[in-house]
């Protein structure tokens, strides 16, 4: 297919502003981008910095202390890679430099999830989880991708509205009714078209991965390691079979099926089975005898009863005023049960929902983002998850689909594989998919849980096989969702680490047990 013919403005320098903040990202997830976004470099703070011997103006992040050790950059890549000479566009790095020189490696890359995530705060952020051995080793650098937070930023401009996550992800009604996603997901989809100009239009995978590539150039260095998680996964994938040759040891964590005639369609499905596998860890928690968050007696119990309460709610919300929507309704339960399953440490927050409807205790004051990172973060992922690929347009097949997957998996009640905005998305892909393959270095290590809600080990498995020899697998007999240094399992940590620190990769597939 080819590319909408650039606009004017598509052809004049794209303007800074200020940002604005997926309908795959959590709520959590834009309140992060929120914080991090203070920690960037502001616009004019690169004129009265020294640039380094990279080229690159580094200075104080912003907000950070005196003693901080991130300083902050910017790079401009192409706004259309196939018009190099065009419209350019900004790209927020922040850097940690390798804390013992004489054994420095090179640069290690975070990329974040998403879309419409940030790893741009590093203090706080993945270089945090770092050991010390992997950072005498490496510079660690982070970014806010195209559109996000303090690179040029993109927004559509929704109502207010349609930001909440049970707008956003597409929840059919109580009755199994597709009739109002439709509705919304054609207003998102004509309002972003309308709002989103020439930055949302070149927002994708495959632009990317080459942003990476302008980063890996702008701090001179001949390769780049990687580590990705969640989104970052399939888009460090994009980035090892776009430019094998300029990476040098990749870590992929909690990843994503890289079908590339599904892409974000099969993500949004994979939760389905990803609840489903996480859900008994929950229940175990939840019936624990010294658990004050307990809801039930016994881990069989809690299933139905979890049902039976989203039911009841969908037919009698409770009033929860702050909130948006304003109530606790079946689907805002559900909600929160999806966003819960990434850790356990976030599982009283969907067991402190069930206890208020059960009338056990009262509901918890809301937490409400700010509105301009969810509008940032709305468009970037709307922006990469449709600019990616087509989506079916039938409304008829949504319909079937979420009725069969409705009776199949109860506890996402149709969610999966319901219609997005992509359905109706005027914009055709500039450029295919890219199909993930097994040519390049023996250099990828992906690390996953057995049972991750968001990316799951059967995607992971997918991603296994797209590279073929060039990758190993560590499976971590595990929930939830991110693996390395975020789970406390030491022989995980461990492989991740030593692969890093040394190169040594293992000879096969490895399976960790918990603990």
């Amino acid at each position: 297919m080819t590319k909408p013919t650039r606009t004017a403005a598509a052809r004049s320098t794209v303007a800074r502003t200020t940002p604005t903040r997926t309908v795959t990202a959590a709520v959590t997830a834009a309140a992060a981008l929120a914080v991090t976004a203070l920690s960037a470099l502001p616009a004019g703070a690169a004129e009265s910095a020294k640039p380094g011997r990279d080229g690159l103006a580094w200075a104080a992040c912003p907000g950070a202390p005196a003693d901080s050790p991130q300083r902050c950059a910017e790079v401009t890549v192409p706004l259309d890679y196939a018009d190099p000479d065009g419209a350019r566009v900004t790209l927020a790095v922040s850097r940690i430099s390798a804390a013992d020189p004489g054994r420095r490696r090179g640069v290690l890359l975070a990329v974040p999830g998403g879309p419409g995530g940030s790893s741009l705060d590093l203090v706080h952020g993945m270089a945090g989880r770092l050991p010390q051995s992997v950072r005498d080793r490496y510079d660690v650098v982070g970014f806010d991708p195209r559109g996000v937070g303090r690179s040029t930023p993109v927004s559509c401009g929704l109502d207010p509205a349609d930001l909440s996550m049970v707008k956003l992800r597409p929840w059919p009604a109580a009755d199994g009714s597709i009739d109002g996603n439709l509705a919304t997901a054609r207003r998102i989809a004509d309002t972003c078209a309308r709002n989103g100009g020439p930055v949302l239009r070149g927002i994708s995978t495959a632009n990317e991965a080459r942003d990476l590539d302008g980063i890996r150039r702008a701090l001179g260095e001949r390769r780049l390691s990687l580590w990705g998680v969640s989104y970052g996964t399939y888009a460090g994938a994009v980035y090892t079979t776009m430019f094998p040759e300029r990476t040098d040891r990749v870590v992929l964590d909690s990843n994503d099926d890289p079908d590339p005639s599904r892409v974000g369609r099969g993500w949004l499905d994979a939760y389905g089975r990803g609840v489903e596998d996480r859900f008994p860890d929950f229940a175990r928690w939840a019936s624990a005898p010294d658990n004050p968050d307990r809801v039930a007696d016994t881990p069989e119990e809690v299933r139905p009863l979890f049902l039976d309460l989203a039911a009841r709610l969908d037919r009698a919300p409770l009033p929860w005023p702050g909130a948006n929507p304003a109530e606790l309704n079946g689907n805002v339960l559900r909600q929160t049960l999806l966003d819960s399953m990434n850790a356990d440490a976030r599982f009283p927050d969907v067991a402190g929902l069930m206890l208020a409807g059960l009338g056990r205790r009262p509901l918890p004051a809301p937490v409400v983002p700010p509105e301009a990172a969810v509008q940032n973060t709305i468009a970037v992922s709307v922006g990469t998850l449709c600019n990616d690929v087509r989506w079916p347009a039938d409304p008829a097949g949504y319909a079937k689909a979420v009725t069969a997957d409705r009776a199949a998996r109860p506890l996402t009640a149709g969610l999966p594989v319901n219609v997005m905005p992509c359905a109706f998305w005027p914009f055709a892909p500039a450029e295919p998919p890219v199909r993930v393959t097994d040519r390049g270095p023996s250099n990828v290590l992906l690390t996953q849980n057995l049972r991750d809600p968001a990316t799951p080990y059967t995607g992971a498995l997918k991603l296994r096989a797209a590279f073929g020899d060039r990758a190993r697998m560590v499976t971590v007999d595990s929930g939830g969702h991110d693996v390395y240094r975020a789970n406390g399992n030491a022989c995980g940590d461990e492989v991740v680490t030593d692969y890093l620190v040394t190169g040594h990769r293992p000879a096969r597939d490895v399976l960790c047990p918990a603990g």
